[in-house]
């Protein structure tokens, strides 16, 4: 194999090893309302119904469904209350607060984009 063949190879090999986890990532928090979830639940913890007020236009069964998904990721917990009557209550993981610093970036790139191609100011 001629040198430059192998460093074509290798860096092939390193853009897939970029690539990979990313992926994972965005596998994880992919769609629509994945984040604006994590988000309203880095205010404090949260209601069923507090959540689907602070997120517009989400319906309840995707509210369910993607709370479970975040769940089963370790990101959301849902902590069952023995009252009367009974009250659930979800809350970021330790893990789940581990996103805070890629969603800071994620919205300072918004506000950077939003002026950049639209023109107007952060909300």
């Amino acid at each position: 194999m001629e040198i430059a063949e192998e460093v074509i190879h290798h860096k092939i090999g390193e853009c897939t090893k970029s690539i990979l986890p990313v992926r994972d990532a965005l596998e994880v928090l992919s769609g629509k309302w994945k984040l604006p979830i994590i988000i309203s639940l880095m205010f404090g913890n949260k209601r069923f119904s507090q959540i689907a007020k602070e997120i517009p236009n989400i319906t309840d069964k995707m509210l369910s469904k993607e709370l479970r998904d975040l769940e089963a990721n370790c990101l959301v917990k849902r902590s069952v209350y023995d009252s009367i009557p009974v009250v659930v209550e979800y809350n970021l993981t330790e893990y789940g607060h581990s996103l805070k610093p890629v969603i800071e970036v994620l919205r300072k790139w918004g506000i950077t984009h939003r002026e950049r191609i639209m023109g107007k100011k952060e909300l």
